[in-house]
């Protein structure tokens, strides 16, 4: 499984880690029904049918909410950064090689783990992991998959 929590770490954070600030080598575009942003809280709320994507990479859910934060840079000035994403309703996550869905998705974008919980469903390849409840720690690329009774379908090569 590292292989897989590996392709999670460069496929998804890298881009989506600062959703929908950084508009660099990779953009990061929102569509949704409506947005609130609620400055005091550093909060950006996505509802209705939103699906943020860059060329390579997708999340779609019924609500998104990005919490962000300043932090001074060593020159002085301060950056905005993503701390959070908390997806939520009918979220998958489509990248190059896999797709995941759930009930809800959590980014901790400062930690680098990634939650999916409800009925979770892993697809790379012809390897599927179902599950209530998906961990990645995408530093480690340890990933966890627990909540009762986990199904993995592989093919061996």
């Amino acid at each position: 499984m590292k292989t897989f929590a590996s392709l999670l770490v460069v496929s998804l954070l890298a881009g989506f880690a600062h959703l929908p600030l950084a508009y660099g080598a990779e953009n990061v575009v929102v569509d949704a029904d409506s947005m609130e942003v609620i400055d005091a809280e550093h909060r950006t709320i996505f509802r209705g049918n939103v699906v943020a994507t860059r060329p390579t990479d997708k999340i779609v859910g019924d609500e998104m909410i990005v919490t962000t934060s300043d932090q001074k840079q060593a020159d002085g000035s301060v950056k905005t950064v993503t701390d959070f994403l908390d997806a939520k309703g009918n979220v998958t996550i489509t990248t190059a090689t896999q797709t995941i869905k759930g009930d809800w998705a959590k980014f901790y974008i400062q930690e680098d783990r990634l939650e999916v919980g409800g009925d979770v469903r892993v697809t790379q390849g012809k390897t599927t992991v179902k599950s209530k409840k998906l961990l990645i720690n995408l530093k480690t690329n340890h990933l966890e998959a627990s909540g009762g009774r986990v199904h993995v379908g592989f093919v061996p090569k």
